[in-house]
């Protein structure tokens, strides 16, 4: 299974006890994947499609403890490029499961001059407390959200039908402490999106995906010791391969110095680091300074390197 399905049959073994929690991620999800129909004077209709079985229970447990209605549970097979099992949970008005006054208590539907409308965002009153943004969030993402591999890229997404209700989502999400979606347009969707590191573990938290959030820190931190180790190994063969474009330098000028003038043409001190330089080709300064008798400092080998590249210039 992908990481974004573990992450949502974790989810989807959360048990809630507040009533209000409970609403509020009814609502969420509702909000996000439910297809309403009117059925005239018989009422309405909710169609809860889901590709998790586990996303349908979930609801199907929630509806029931909430509002003491079984929702019809169905099982129908895609066509297609979409070829699989769906389940659809229903709710209709026209079978007493009390499709239209679910949708009124969800805030989807409401009064305006004395006849219905549907809204299209959040209904504040079901995110006043933090336990119930958390609620709602995560019906949000039951519902229409999805989230990448880490070992792929950070990334957690809410799939809109709306401007209107992006808009709700991206600020639902930034009442969390340091958390910072942005939107973008996807065809005819808008996706409110987050893709910085320590966002998306914390929106793991804040879903209530725990286990899930550990999986997801353990593979960051086993990605950042292999990208330090990466950047030290390159840094390392960097070095290396300046040490040794530098080396290569040295020995052509005291080569040079050797073919016309010989070696005892310099100095004692300029001599000895000429021979050290020959015979350690692979040696850094720093080596070759400790192997000087007496040891001296790197840079002061180093003065006598470029003195004999000087000289070997001259010639």
């Amino acid at each position: 299974m992908s990481f974004s399905t573990d992450t949502k049959a974790e989810l989807s073994r959360i048990d809630l006890e507040k009533m209000c929690c409970m609403m509020a991620e009814i609502a969420g999800f509702i909000r996000m994947c439910g297809v309403i129909g009117l059925l005239g004077k018989n009422g309405m209709k909710i169609t809860l499609p889901s590709e998790n079985p586990a996303i349908a229970r979930h609801y199907k447990k929630l509806i029931k403890g909430y509002f003491d209605v079984d929702a019809s549970l169905e099982i129908t097979m895609g066509a297609g490029f979409k070829k699989g099992r769906k389940y659809l949970l229903t709710l209709d008005d026209r079978e007493g499961q009390k499709a239209e006054p679910i949708l009124r208590e969800s805030g989807i539907l409401s009064i305006k001059e004395g006849m219905n409308v549907f809204t299209d965002g959040i209904y504040e009153g079901l995110i006043k407390t933090k336990c119930c943004r958390k609620a709602y969030l995560r019906g949000l993402f039951l519902g229409g959200g999805t989230i990448t591999d880490p070992e792929k890229a950070y990334h957690i997404e809410f799939i809109c039908n709306t401007s209107v209700l992006a808009n709700d989502v991206k600020k639902l999400i930034s009442t969390f402490v340091d958390l910072y979606p942005r939107i973008t347009q996807r065809g005819k969707n808008y996706i409110v999106y987050v893709k910085e590191a320590d966002q998306v573990a914390d929106i793991l938290n804040i879903l209530g995906a725990h286990n899930q959030f550990f999986v997801f820190e353990d593979v960051r931190v086993t990605k950042e010791m292999r990208n330090k180790a990466n950047r030290l190994s390159n840094c390392d063969n960097a070095n290396m391969d300046k040490t040794l474009d530098a080396a290569s330098k040295q020995i052509k000028a005291i080569n040079k110095i050797k073919e016309e003038k010989g070696l005892e043409f310099l100095s004692d001190k300029l001599r000895e680091a000429a021979i050290l330089r020959v015979e350690n080709p692979e040696s850094s300064l720093q080596e070759l300074a400790d192997m000087c008798v007496p040891p001296m400092k790197k840079s002061g080998l180093n003065n006598r390197l470029k003195k004999i590249h000087e000289i070997a210039d001259k010639l």
